[in-house]
């Protein structure tokens, strides 16, 4: 049975959001941030909105349910706007609602065009509720519709040019179905897709992000990822009881309260998952990143979609496990090419994880990046 929000119940609920988020400052979990609080004001107006929307419920069949004004929370990884629209999703009162990365909501999309364009006229009319017509996004747009009233993503942005060439038509279409959006991103919409290939045609949906939802920026002083990593030891061994204990501390700390929902990154049509996961934290093991079969553009992807990394388990290696060291030789270098944050539960210094053997001398590089990662200096980087 769906349940049914009116402004009757609105009035007598407590404002939930803005409850949950000053809970948190008085546990101490949170600094007071000024551009957080702004960020805060304007989902507790559409939770208040969404409250006086109601659920959609039975609808006459010629009226469609009504979108409120979404809101679009942008500024540098570290901020707290993940962690915002976490507990804005938490509260929201809405039944049908997603919370996802980008990444895997335009893989999902591009899934369903494809089995649209594919499919018969029985498949069409099993997967869509409809056959009618040729073009994919309509009914693509209404099955997403009406299977989430409110879609939450994380880290909006735009480079694949085959998702920036549907995406203003698609959003038109799940803005028209009554679908209700909040984003993060690390660009304010005009930003998105910069420089890239027929990017007129990419406008359209910029200025629909501007209509349908207010842009707010979170660019506080404080990076508090980083202000959790500062003078933490972020590279522990050996991986005794007391050093696991701290990894899995420093790992709480990180979350700040939020749940580990898990991502799935999309590499070259392949499927890369992993449990431990929320926003741009990755909690994995060493049997996950380094033994399973993964490639270059497999750490290229982690290391674009992460911008923290904790690895877990890291052995001591020989020339038995080369294979291994290799991929660890990759992983290492892509994370650190794109200045993410690295915290190990090793069992060896750096200098001692692969010390002989085919590959020794290249794992030398490996050792020193490792060394430099665990340093005051490279912890206070900051990311783009």
């Amino acid at each position: 049975m769906t349940l049914a929000w009116s402004p009757a119940t609105s009035a007598a609920m407590p404002d939930t959001l803005r409850t949950a988020y000053r809970q948190r400052l008085e546990r101490g979990e949170l600094k007071p941030d000024a551009a957080q609080a702004q960020a805060v004001e304007a989902l507790c107006r559409l939770e208040s909105d969404l409250n006086l929307h109601g659920e959609p419920g039975f609808l006459p069949f010629f009226k469609k349910p009504k979108a409120a004004r979404g809101v679009y929370l942008w500024g540098p990884v570290g901020r707290g706007k993940s962690m915002l629209m976490d507990l804005f999703f938490d509260c929201a009162p809405v039944e049908k609602k997603r919370r996802i990365h980008f990444y895997a909501f335009m893989s999902e999309v591009h899934g369903l065009i494809d089995q649209w364009r594919k499919g018969d006229h029985a498949e069409r009319k099993r997967v869509f509720g409809t056959s009618k017509g040729d073009d994919p996004i309509g009914p693509t747009a209404a099955l997403l519709a009406a299977q989430a009233r409110l879609l939450c993503f994380d880290e909006l942005q735009v480079t694949d040019i085959a998702d920036a060439m549907i995406l203003g038509r698609l959003f038109e279409a799940l803005f028209d179905d009554g679908v209700t959006l909040v984003c993060t991103s690390n660009r304010p919409p005009e930003d998105l897709y910069k420089d890239g290939i027929n990017r007129q045609l990419f406008v359209p949906f910029i200025d629909l992000i501007k209509q349908k939802t207010d842009v707010v920026a979170v660019r506080g002083p404080l990076d508090f990822r980083q202000d959790r990593l500062r003078g933490q030891e972020v590279y522990l061994t050996p991986a005794d009881a007391p050093h696991r204990a701290k990894f899995d501390a420093l790992w709480a700390d990180m979350l700040g309260g939020a749940g580990e929902i898990g991502a799935t990154l999309d590499v070259l049509g392949r499927k890369v998952a992993f449990k431990r996961a929320v926003g741009g934290l990755l909690r994995a093991t060493f049997d996950e990143l380094c033994v399973h079969p993964l490639g270059p553009a497999d750490y290229l992807a982690i290391a674009q979609r992460f911008h923290t990394v904790f690895l877990e388990d890291l052995p001591q290696l020989n020339t038995g496990r080369r294979n291994e060291a290799r991929r660890l030789v990759t992983l290492i270098d892509s994370l650190y090419e794109a200045d993410a944050k690295l915290v190990v539960l090793a069992g060896a210094e750096p200098d001692d994880l692969y010390p002989a053997g085919d590959g020794a001398f290249e794992f030398e590089r490996t050792a020193s990046r490792l060394q430099e990662m665990r340093s005051a200096a490279y912890l206070e980087k900051v990311r783009d």
